[in-house]
C-alpha cells in the first residue's frame, strides 16, 4: 500500500505472551495451547492475537511455557510464510497437524511432545490450559492427548478473550481503520443497490472496494440479500435480482491486520414496506437508546435489555433473534457477550457492537448494526451511516 496504515507493533505480541504467563500462574498451568485454523469467523482469532500468523489452508497452533517465548506449530505448507510474517520466530512442523496421505519430501517433522520437551519437562507437566478447543478436530485433539498421558486439559477460550478484551492504542488505530472500510463498503454498496441489480454484483463492489482501502477479507462473507433472501439471520448472497419495492439486508465486515469492523443497515429500494419502516425506526430507536446508555462499570445485558425492550413495544421480540450486543476484535463477534445470560461488565477501552435484529418476519429481516468504543464517561460511534436509507 502506499500509505501509512496502522499495524499492530511487533513489541505488543510479546506483551501479550506476558499475560499468557500471568493466566498460567493464576490457573496452575504448566503449559499453555492455543488452536487455530482458517474458518472465517473465529479461526484464526488466537494465532492472528499472539502470532499475527493469518492461518490459511492448514492449521497451526502456539505453544507458551513459563519463562519462554513462544512456539509456532504448523502444517508443513504454513511454515514459511508464518516465519515470514509472524511475530513468532520459532516455528516447528508436526505430525499432529499433517494430512496423513500426503508427502513432504523435504520437510523436517516432529511429535508435539518434541516440540514441547524444548520448552519443559514433559514430566512436570500436569495441567494444560487449551483455547480454541471447539474448532480442534478430532484427529488432532486425540493425538495431542496421547502426547501428554495423564496431563489435565483445561478450556480456557473464554480467559483468553478476555485477555484481549481491552483494546490499546495500536489496537484502537486499527480497529478505527477497519471500521472506516466497512463504511466505504457501506456508502460503495448504497450506490450501487437498485432495481435489477444483482446481489453478487453489488458484494463484488463492496469486497473491490474494502480490498483497495487495505482489507485483507472480510470476518463473515459480505451479506448482500434481497426479497426471500433477506429475512435469515445469515444471508448468502446470490443471484438474485431486486426489486422495487423491496429491501436489502446489508452486511459489511472487513478484516484489516486481523481486526473488524461491521456495519449493518436495510436498504429500501422505492416505497418502504410500511412494518419494515416500522421495524427498523423501533431499531434506530433501539440503537440511540443503548449508544446513551453505555458507559464502563455497568453490566452489558442492561444495555441489551434497554434495545430488547423498545422492539417489544413495537410488538418485535420474537423477531430479535440474537445477542444485541457483543464485543468485536480479531473475531467478528467474540466475548465478552451481553445478552441477557451474561453478567459481562463494560470497560472502558472495550470495543462493541451493538446489533439489533429483525429475523422471520413474514415480511423478511435484517439487522441494524455499528460499532462503538466504550470510553472514560460514555462511549463513541465508531461509524456514521443513516438508519433509514431509500433508493
Amino acid at each position: 500500500m502506499r500509505r501509512n496504515l496502522p499495524t499492530i507493533p511487533a513489541g505488543e505480541y510479546r506483551e501479550r505472551w506476558s499475560k499468557v504467563h500471568d493466566l498460567m500462574d493464576k490457573k496452575g498451568l504448566d503449559l499453555f495451547f492455543a488452536y487455530a485454523d482458517d474458518r472465517a469467523t473465529f479461526g484464526p482469532a488466537h494465532a492472528r492475537w499472539f502470532a499475527n500468523f493469518p492461518v490459511h489452508f492448514e492449521v497451526a497452533g502456539v505453544l507458551i511455557a513459563k519463562g519462554k517465548d513462544p512456539i509456532l506449530v504448523s502444517g508443513p505448507e504454513s511454515e514459511g510464510y508464518a516465519k515470514l510474517v509472524g511475530s513468532v520466530s520459532d516455528v516447528r512442523v508436526i505430525e499432529e497437524f499433517t494430512h496423513p496421505y500426503v508427502d513432504f519430501m523435504h520437510a523436517k517433522f516432529q511429535k508435539v511432545s518434541e516440540v514441547v520437551s524444548d520448552l519443559i519437562d514433559l514430566k512436570k507437566i500436569k495441567r494444560i490450559g487449551i483455547a480454541g478447543a471447539s474448532l480442534m478436530g478430532a484427529y488432532a485433539y486425540l493425538q495431542f492427548q496421547e502426547a501428554f498421558p495423564g496431563a489435565e486439559w483445561v478450556d480456557v477460550e473464554y480467559d483468553v478473550c478476555m485477555l484481549r478484551a481491552i483494546k490499546s492504542d495500536a489496537e484502537l488505530a486499527v480497529i478505527r481503520h477497519a471500521y472506516s472500510i466497512a463504511q466505504r463498503g457501506i456508502e460503495v454498496a448504497i450506490d450501487a443497490i437498485k432495481d435489477g441489480a444483482f446481489e453478487r454484483e453489488v458484494a463484488a463492489l463492496v469486497e473491490y472496494t474494502i480490498r483497495m482501502a487495505g482489507a485483507e477479507g472480510t470476518g463473515v462473507d459480505t451479506m448482500v440479500g434481497s426479497g426471500e433472501n433477506a429475512r435469515d439471520v445469515i444471508t448468502r448472497t446470490s443471484m438474485r435480482q431486486m426489486k422495487e419495492g423491496e429491501f436489502v439486508h446489508l452486511t459489511v465486515a472487513p478484516r484489516y491486520e486481523g481486526y473488524h469492523g461491521a456495519i449493518a443497515r436495510p436498504i429500501f429500494i422505492g416505497e418502504p414496506n410500511k412494518e419494515a419502516l416500522t421495524a427498523l425506526l423501533a431499531a434506530e430507536r433501539a440503537h440511540k437508546a443503548g449508544y446513551a446508555a453505555l458507559k464502563p462499570g455497568i453490566e452489558g445485558r442492561v444495555v441489551e435489555d434497554i434495545t430488547r425492550q423498545i422492539m417489544n413495544e413495537e410488538g418485535l421480540e420474537k423477531y430479535y433473534q440474537h445477542s444485541g450486543m457483543h464485543s468485536i476484535g480479531v473475531m467478528e463477534f467474540e466475548p465478552p457477550f451481553f445478552g441477557p445470560t451474561q453478567d459481562s461488565v463494560f470497560a472502558e477501552r472495550m470495543v462493541v457492537s451493538i446489533d439489533v435484529p429483525v429475523f422471520e418476519t413474514p415480511w423478511g429481516g435484517f439487522r441494524v448494526e455499528d460499532g462503538y468504543l466504550i470510553t472514560a464517561t460514555g462511549a463513541e460511534r465508531l461509524n456514521l451511516v443513516d438508519y433509514l436509507i431509500i433508493k
